[in-house]
């Protein structure tokens, strides 16, 4: 079973979150360290999935106005097509934070639409490129 933790603070959590990144967005995918360490870490509330005390997964989430926006949802290369992203992401689909909200959403990469599908996000709009990578958005409308 995984476990996943949550922080708003730069921590030991935020540092599993910033590792996770850095190997999946920096390393893998070559996306700018400075694009992917744009200064808004500080507005969101980073969530981390531990296997057996290991850092596996990791995504960050932001309340704006159109809803709870999801980010840098990462899964380190040898933990992938496990399950630890989708457990990551409905423990924050059920966090009592988000209470009240009505819409999630998010930017994906299109090689993981399938897996926000599984949880109910559908795509809008036109695919785009961000990063040098397509991506598609997709939201997912829930009732409280």
């Amino acid at each position: 079973m995984v476990e996943v933790k949550k922080t708003n603070q730069f921590n030991r959590v935020y540092q599993d979150a910033q590792a996770i990144r850095k190997s999946v967005f920096v390393k893998e995918q070559g996306i700018d360290e400075t694009l992917e360490f744009d200064g808004t870490d500080g507005d969101a509330t980073h969530y981390v999935a531990y296997d057996q005390h290991r850092p596996v997964a990791t995504a960050r989430a932001t309340v704006t106005g159109e809803g709870v926006h999801i980010q840098r949802v990462a899964t380190l290369k040898m933990y992938r097509h496990k399950g630890f992203a989708k457990q990551l992401l409905e423990a924050i689909l059920n966090d009592p934070k988000y209470k009240g909200e009505t819409n999630f959403y998010l930017g994906a990469q299109e090689t993981a639409k399938g897996l926000y599908e599984t949880l109910g996000f559908k795509q809008y709009g036109d695919p785009f490129m961000e990063v040098g990578i397509k991506h598609v958005n997709m939201k997912k409308s829930v009732r409280n």
